[in-house]
């Protein structure tokens, strides 16, 4: 790493975590408890510049790497914030970014940087699909200067706080194409314009995740609407994965050094049996390897973003970034439980929120199993298992 990129993360980390200090704990007990989107971060976040990361200045945006993006949703998570209430205004427009036409770069780009124009809604996956994105179901019929949808998504995240609503569906079906990755398109559609033909009734979580499904009823949608290409969404899809991947895998990161350093703290001030509890091997082992495989997993986020930035090819490392970083945070996650003990679960300390959020990158943006399955298949040359 250069000493002009070390310099740059750490100024990213310090002007990160001083932006949050003005967010804490108790802001977010209180957006879990009303089930209240953060409004007041991420508009912060959005007015820093940091939400228009990746965005080439030419359009508005900082035009910063994707290391130094990663760092500043790691530095989010490791002060106790929830970066997953904002990361899709960071990466869900690199569709846009890297296939729109330069009309479309011109229009949303700008607009996105700025925040004027949210986009965090991404409508991928459907209920009888799962993780099998070629068999969605949503389909978009040819119609003259356009298409006109229909369908269900669910778990598009952020729905009810977007502008815009990134989709994609089928233009083909299934069965009539000759490669299985054909047929699928995207769409940049406005939600306000799309009316009663976009309706969503919100998912309860277990976390304050504001996610939905999303019916899709005879939305009209014109050839200006479509990203790219017809029929090459899903290559579009997943050009754009190794940068979510990083950037989730980042906020497990800052998950699992806030357990690994709110649960050291911790162990070492609470005296039970007049010693402190960080003094017995049953909780202090437990923290100390949590922060070894953290260390270990954030050298493979750093070498997965490394590829990515020189254009080289980074899929395999994106997805074990992920898996790596999403395991380490979630046992340092059980070792500041097991450390804190009936505290942990008490609100006012944060760690049954955090512990909350942590779960849940084991299985989103992609599950663990699909990592796991993907390595064996692609980097090992094992036979396929899905």
């Amino acid at each position: 790493m250069t000493s002009e990129l070390s310099t740059s993360l750490d100024e990213i980390r310090r002007a990160v975590a001083a932006l949050c200090r003005d967010f804490d704990g108790s802001y977010w007990q209180g957006c879990e408890r009303a089930e209240r989107y953060p409004e007041e971060f991420v508009s912060a976040m959005t007015k820093a510049g940091w939400l228009g990361a990746l965005i080439p200045e030419e359009y508005g945006g900082s035009g910063l790497s994707l290391r130094e993006a990663c760092v500043i949703l790691e530095e989010v998570n490791r002060s106790g914030a929830n970066g997953a209430s904002c990361h899709a205004q960071m990466y869900t427009m690199g569709s846009v970014l890297n296939h729109g036409s330069e009309a479309q770069k011109r229009k949303y780009l700008p607009r996105i940087a700025d925040g004027s124009l949210r986009l965090q809604a991404f409508g991928v996956t459907e209920p009888d699909a799962g993780s099998n994105t070629l068999k969605i179901k949503t389909f978009a019929k040819r119609v003259p200067g356009g298409y006109v949808i229909n369908g269900q998504k669910v778990w598009t995240s952020r729905y009810l706080q977007s502008h815009m609503y990134l989709l994609i569906a089928r233009t083909t079906p299934y069965e009539e194409v000759k490669k299985k990755t054909e047929g699928l398109t995207l769409f940049l559609v406005d939600i306000a314009k799309a009316g009663a033909s976009l309706k969503s009734t919100p998912i309860k979580t277990m976390l304050n995740h504001h996610t939905n499904q999303v019916f899709i009823d005879n939305l009209e949608v014109t050839d200006d609407d479509r990203i790219g290409e017809e029929g090459k969404g899903f290559t579009y899809l997943v050009d754009s994965l190794n940068s979510e991947r990083l950037l989730v895998a980042s906020e497990s990161l800052g998950d699992g050094k806030w357990f690994v350093e709110n649960a050291s703290r911790y162990a070492t001030d609470r005296i039970v049996f007049d010693r402190p509890i960080g003094a017995n091997q049953g909780v202090q082992f437990p923290i100390a390897k949590a922060h070894m495989n953290l260390q270990a997993a954030e050298l493979m986020r750093d070498r997965a973003a490394d590829l990515f930035d020189a254009g080289k090819p980074c899929g395999p490392e994106s997805n074990m970034a992920k898996y790596l970083t999403s395991e380490a945070a979630w046992e340092a996650a059980e070792a500041a439980m097991i450390a804190f003990g009936g505290n942990g679960v008490a609100v006012e300390y944060n760690v049954e929120r955090k512990w909350k959020e942590a779960r849940l990158f084991r299985i989103a943006p992609i599950s663990n199993n699909l990592v796991l399955a993907q390595v064996a298949q692609h980097v090992l040359g094992m036979p396929r298992s899905y």
